[in-house]
């Protein structure tokens, strides 16, 4: 017989009590003795055919009895769960509170379980959410536009050669090195380096030293390294420039013309090119306002929910959270040890710093899942399905791919995904 109860801890967690007769466990002895039979020699006998009694010799009648208890509790506590239909998550803490051969195997486990979350009525959140938009439609000033037309023409600056002295805003190409005590420094020599000048990349000094200079000319000067500078071996350190200006080059924006518009290859005149910029920061700009919106959504569902988050859920998403964050720096050429390098910060730093926008996250989706069952929101699974070939059509490519991916986790990802949408697009319609 299994006899158990329960009780509520905080955070989300539970404390279960449970008890096996010892005609329910006795059996584990055997399993156990087999078990240690396979592991250990015993004289006279193939690994795992040894006898229970002289198992027990072996090991040991408390060993044996530790082994066989350990076996039952794994079993009677997975048929406690669905029992109970408790849903447990992360790693349970057991306890042996009573171990005796012959007797009931008594333990305690503690774990965390799926949180219940309370959800207030919210539909007067959205409502105001909804009418405090409305007023936004998305809309661009000419000087926007205007603004935004330049900084095209900036991005196709050309670079001409100019015989003259460096002014700020050039461009200048430079062989450079940098020496100690007469001795070069590490990496600390450049060839027709391209630098320009006012936007401060080099050490405090520097540029102003090359103001003023013209092609073919050399200079020497003293500077000193920032104390704070990334490289401690030079930080608060003087060291000696020897720079030769190779050439000097103004920077030149072309000027905004129907020529100009044309170049870009898919406009037929200046105001053409105007009339899609401005469709464009529109279209931008309102899937701005929708994403701030949904955030606005998100915030309001907090606010009007109530639940205790167990710490297993908060650390599992912020595994997510930098898991993702190691793709991004990944496809920007940077592994995360050398992003914490570079913030100077250790990964428990970050994880500190994190761990609000973690709980946001876990209470959002909870909140919304919530929302699902009030409103009844349910997405068909052909459309699941539909939406899962779409992703795995992306990765068509690799060998395997479905052997690969466990489709069932990405079945419920993207039904969760899906769901959360239809649950958005309410709140959207709430007048």
């Amino acid at each position: 017989m299994i006899n158990s109860e329960f009780k509520k801890l905080p955070n989300s967690q539970v404390e279960i009590s449970v008890s096996v007769s010892w005609d329910q466990w006795e059996k584990y002895l055997d399993v156990a003795a087999k078990q240690y039979s396979q592991e250990i020699k015993i004289e006279g006998f193939r690994p795992g055919k040894a006898p229970k009694n002289m198992v027990e010799q072996k090991v040991g009648k408390g060993a044996l009895l530790e082994a066989a208890a350990q076996n039952a509790l794994r079993e009677t506590y997975a048929k406690v769960l669905i029992e109970k239909k408790i849903e447990a998550i992360g790693n349970p803490k057991a306890e042996l509170t009573k171990l005796a051969e012959g007797n009931a195997l008594e333990y305690k486990i503690v774990t965390a379980v799926v949180p219940q979350l309370t959800l207030k009525p919210w539909r007067k959140a959205m409502e105001k959410i909804n009418k405090e938009h409305a007023k936004k439609d998305g809309a661009v000033s000419e000087k926007e536009i205007d603004k935004e037309l330049e900084d095209i023409a900036k991005s196709r600056v050309q670079h001409v050669t100019v015989e003259r002295e460096a002014q700020d805003g050039d461009n200048v190409v430079l062989d450079f090195t940098v020496k100690q005590g007469g001795v070069p420094i590490e990496n600390g020599t450049s060839k027709n380096h391209a630098l320009i000048l006012g936007r401060g990349v080099f050490i405090p000094g520097f540029e102003e030293n090359i103001l003023g200079m013209k092609a073919g000319e050399e200079k020497e000067f003293e500077l000193t390294f920032p104390a704070e500078y990334h490289a401690k071996n030079l930080a608060g350190k003087p060291a000696q420039f020897e720079v030769k200006v190779n050439e000097v080059q103004e920077r030149k924006s072309p000027q905004l013309s129907d020529e100009f518009a044309r170049s870009l290859g898919k406009f037929k005149d200046l105001a053409d090119m105007r009339k899609n910029v401005a469709e464009g920061m529109v279209e931008e700009r309102k899937n701005e306002l929708k994403e701030k919106k949904r955030g606005e959504y998100i915030d309001a569902l907090i606010e009007h929910s109530q639940v205790e988050l167990p710490e297993v859920l908060v650390h599992e998403e912020l595994h997510k959270m930098i898991g993702e964050f190691e793709m991004q720096l990944q496809g920007m050429g940077m592994t995360f040890d050398q992003y914490l390098g570079q913030i100077k910060k250790s990964l428990d730093d970050l994880e500190k710093e994190w761990e609000p926008q973690a709980i946001k996250r876990v209470k959002a989706a909870l909140a919304l899942e919530e929302v699902a069952k009030e409103e009844e929101i349910n997405v068909p699974s052909e459309e699941v399905e539909a939406e899962m070939n779409k992703t795995l059509a992306q990765y068509k490519k690799v060998k395997d791919i479905e052997k690969n991916v466990d489709l069932s986790k990405l079945y419920d990802y993207v039904k969760g995904t899906m769901q959360n949408e239809k649950a958005l697009e309410l709140f959207e319609s709430i007048k």
